[in-house]
């Protein structure tokens, strides 16, 4: 976690002092001995004398007052409970940068713990945090079940129209605010944005992050967990009125540090008896704290920029895993689903490696159904796979493709060696039974069960299967699925551990089993936690071979664009694009359009993430105007420069449209990528100013179909008007005639010297955040017949020489740019003509 220095404290007297002396004024007066911090942004206030805080805008606006509380021994204390109340200022500093913070103590109940709350509001950043804090000083142990760092009140609870509170919440009306509330994981549930009144119950429930818009005003307020240390973060906003749109109201606003049974309740644990639904409630023992999870929160006029700054954060404070490369392949699930086997495989892989290999498609995945059982994933699956996984492997390795490999790293099946052999390695209830928690594909026999990662033995397990799949098969991509379902409250042998921390203990054994070379992709499981563990995240529902299921993802899509390369590599789930498909039911096929085909695919595109062929390839192989979209460079490219389009619509988007349908990406100063999706069943059009996507006024700018070269695309006006058929996406080439094209601006790290049969690495970037030229594609040739395909590669030359090393980087413009280096290699192999001079021990002496 990042390293944070405080400054000397001071104001603590006075603080005390207004304590004292604010209930006795006015109002006004009290606002005198608030303590206040500001930037560019946002105003924090400290109401002393009640215990809350005020957000605000720079301006002065109101956004947001709030307390904070405590759930402890199931009973909530709020801080505006407590008689005393003591607020200090300081400084501090972080990996975020620099700030002032105001502590504010709430004591005084007998028999009570302590609130503390920590309110930061950094310098050169436009966002605030804050953290809450348990003190135990009762002299005896206490329990605690959640700790709230927002409990909004006031009237109205959320505000941002400029002060006049008679427009309503957020200006406009509260008809026009629209909510975006992350899921607990990708599809825990899908992810849907809802009107204020829209939301089921009237309740909008957010996992880790919410944001809160108004469409008159423009105006919006953002709050997301920045930790996940013990604690899921939850938001519960409810809406509530007589049903008319204008009528409805924000009723409540908290959100809290909790665990994780709340979520469970609707879905794997909905129908478990309560000795299963185990509520979270750690012990704390005298003179000891707990901590909430530490929220971030911003407002103003600019949503996309809010979203942004959160990645920004969480790439920097959780040191994220965002440097590998974009994994572009093919995977076997909605291909086979579980019934893949070695012919498949082998069959796919060799049409892989001999028609699309050349164009980047090197990843390849096999999913579920190549296992014995789940929590058995070293064991193959002896009917599907005779000849085993090693065989296997070592056929996709011989071909230049990269083996993937489905897990569910903490799901165990009653078939599975461990329940057989060590229940006490599983989850368990306060009564010593294994929680149950759900059944593999609806099989009453086969029942699922958690893996305690805290568990010693269990950690061995782990290791020893994790080393395998990738020492002795080959495996360099592994999915972690089905972390969403395990992520269960309960009793581990690690006393006192919650669901995430099992989560985050079990990553950290896989993570140190594969190495860092391996890629680690984070399938179902909260979408935080596995930060700065996993280097790929899927950030959609299942895709599949159907319009509708297409749709279904888009809005997740859209919706964590901020999330690509701050929390991992962003993975949209593949795309299908064959003409017809065996479905998950034997003998049912299905037909997909090649309009529905088009938009799987750019969905793919949009997201800037992985791009993974979900076909039988054999079969794509077959269908010309199919195998062309997987061709198609354009969309290659935009996966290959790996930025995500920009949702423009993501909270605006017309009720007409139903759902976000407008992305852009701007590829290079010359070129950029308009994205339209039409996801009703009716025609759809929309014309959108060239000046509103940033592009420079005054320029002639060129536009081409990437989809269909034949379409005309009119230019006029300064706008691009686009006609959209029912289920179909436009995908829109712009370039600007005024800048010309250019080489990527490449950054270079090689050695200028080696030693014979010594590996040097050799590593190339381009200058993408200066506004440079995106590279797609690097091209090393060492000088000595041999050459490789990386950002990163590594290689030893096997006799003295000077050599010289060129590098050939392809561009998204169309134009490389060349390097040549020089590297002088010294000495001989060091070889000797018998083994004793090569071994690497010496052999102990005669005592």
């Amino acid at each position: 976690m990042p390293n944070r220095t405080r400054g000397q404290s001071f104001g603590v007297g006075i603080a005390f002092t207004a304590a004292i002396l604010v209930a006795t004024l006015p109002c006004f007066a009290q606002q005198l001995f608030a303590q206040q911090l500001t930037n560019d942004q946002l105003s924090l206030t400290v109401n002393a004398q009640e215990g809350s805080y005020q957000l605000s805008l720079h301006t002065g606006q109101p956004v947001l007052r709030s307390r904070v509380a405590a759930q402890v021994n199931h009973e909530w204390l709020r801080s505006s409970d407590y008689p005393r109340h003591q607020a200090s200022e300081s400084s501090f500093e972080d990996d975020l940068g620099s700030g002032r913070q105001v502590t504010v103590t709430c004591s005084g109940l007998e028999g009570k713990p302590d609130l503390v709350y920590v309110l930061e509001l950094y310098k050169q950043r436009p966002y605030g945090t804050v953290l809450v804090k348990v003190h135990n000083g009762t002299g005896k142990e206490i329990t605690v079940q959640a700790i709230r760092s927002v409990e909004a009140i006031g009237e109205p609870i959320i505000n941002l129209n400029g002060g006049n509170l008679s427009v309503g919440n957020l200006g406009g009306g509260q008809s026009a605010d629209r909510i975006l509330s992350d899921s607990f994981s990708e599809d825990w549930p899908d992810l849907a944005l809802y009107d204020l009144g829209g939301a089921p119950g009237g309740m909008h429930r957010a996992a880790g992050s919410q944001l809160i818009y108004n469409q008159a005003s423009k105006q919006s307020v953002f709050f997301g967990a920045l930790t996940s240390d013990r604690f899921l973060t939850l938001m519960h906003l409810k809406a509530e009125g007589a049903g008319a749109k204008a009528e409805t109201k924000i009723a409540s606003f908290t959100v809290e540090s909790t665990g994780t049974t709340e979520i469970q309740k609707d879905f794997d644990l909905k129908d478990s008896p309560a000795d299963d639904q185990v509520e979270l409630s750690l012990p704390l023992k005298p003179r000891e704290d707990m901590n909430s999870e530490r929220l971030l929160f911003e407002a103003g006029p600019n949503y996309h920029a809010q979203l942004l700054a959160y990645g920004d954060a969480v790439r920097h404070w959780r040191h994220a895993r965002v440097s590998s490369e974009t994994p572009i392949g093919w995977w076997s699930w909605t291909v086979y689903y579980g019934a893949i086997n070695e012919g498949e495989v082998l069959a796919n892989a060799d049409w892989q490696a001999e028609h699309v290999k050349s164009l980047g498609y090197k990843y390849f995945q096999i999913d579920e159904g190549y296992q014995y059982a789940r929590g058995e994933f070293a064991t193959p699956n002896a009917t599907q796979f005779p000849d085993g996984m090693r065989f296997v492997g070592h056929h996709l390795t011989g071909e230049g493709l990269t083996f993937g490999i489905w897990t569910a790293p903490f799901e165990v099946t009653k078939r599975a060696w461990i329940y057989e052999h060590h229940k006490d390695w599983l989850v368990h209830n306060a009564k010593g039974d294994p929680i149950p928690i759900g059944l593999v594909w609806n099989q009453k026999s086969d029942v699922l069960y958690a893996l305690d990662t805290t568990h010693p033995e269990a950690q061995a397990y782990m290791r020893d299967t994790y080393r395998k799949l990738v020492r002795e098969w080959g495996v360099r991509f592994i999915k972690l699925d089905f972390m969403d379902t395990t992520a269960i409250e309960g009793y581990y042998h690690r006393p006192n551990t919650t669901a995430l921390e099992a989560q985050r203990i079990g990553l950290q054994v896989i993570r140190d089993a594969v190495g860092d070379e391996v890629i680690l992709d984070k399938d179902g499981s909260p979408m935080l936690n596995p930060v700065g563990l996993v280097d790929t995240g899927r950030i959609s529902a299942d895709t599949g071979h159907s319009f509708e299921r297409t749709r279904n993802a888009a809005s997740g899509i859209a919706a964590r664009f901020y999330m690509q390369r701050n929390f991992f590599v962003n993975d949209p789930d593949a795309f299908n694009v064959t003409a017809t498909h065996l479905m998950e039911r034997a003998n049912e096929k299905s037909t997909i359009s090649l309009g529905a085909a088009q938009a799987s695919i750019a969905l793919s595109a949009v997201s800037g993430g992985m791009y993974e062929i979900g076909d039988d390839m054999l079969v794509l192989g077959s269908e010309k105007d199919r195998l062309a979209l997987v061709e198609n460079r354009d969309l290659l490219n935009m996966a290959k420069v790996g930025q995500a389009s920009t949702p423009l619509d993501l909270m605006t988007y017309e009720p007409e449209d139903e759902q976000p349908s407008i992305f852009f990406l701007r590829e290079s100063q010359r070129q950029a990528i308009l994205t339209v999706f039409n996801w009703t069943n009716t025609a759809r059009s929309h014309t959108l100013k060239l000046a509103d996507l940033g592009l420079p006024a005054g320029h002639t700018f060129a536009a081409t179909d990437v989809l269909n070269q034949n379409e005309a695309i009119a230019l006029e006006g300064g706008a691009a008007r686009l006609e959209n058929q029912p289920q179909s996406v436009r995908v829109i080439k712009l370039i600007d005639t005024n800048v010309p094209a250019a080489a990527p601006t490449i950054t270079t790290q090689v050695p200028t010297a080696a030693s014979a049969g010594e590996s040097i690495t050799l590593s190339a970037s381009s200058a993408q955040a200066d506004g440079g030229v995106p590279a797609i594609a690097y091209h090393w040739d060492f000088g000595d017949g041999t050459s490789a395909d990386s950002a990163k590669v590594s290689h030893a030359y096997t006799r003295a020489g000077e050599f010289t090393i060129h590098l050939t980087v392809d561009g998204v413009d169309g134009v490389p740019a060349n390097k040549s280096f020089s590297v002088k290699v010294t000495g001989n192999l060091k070889a000797h003509s018998n083994l004793t001079d090569n071994r690497r021990f010496v052999e102990p002496t005669d005592r």
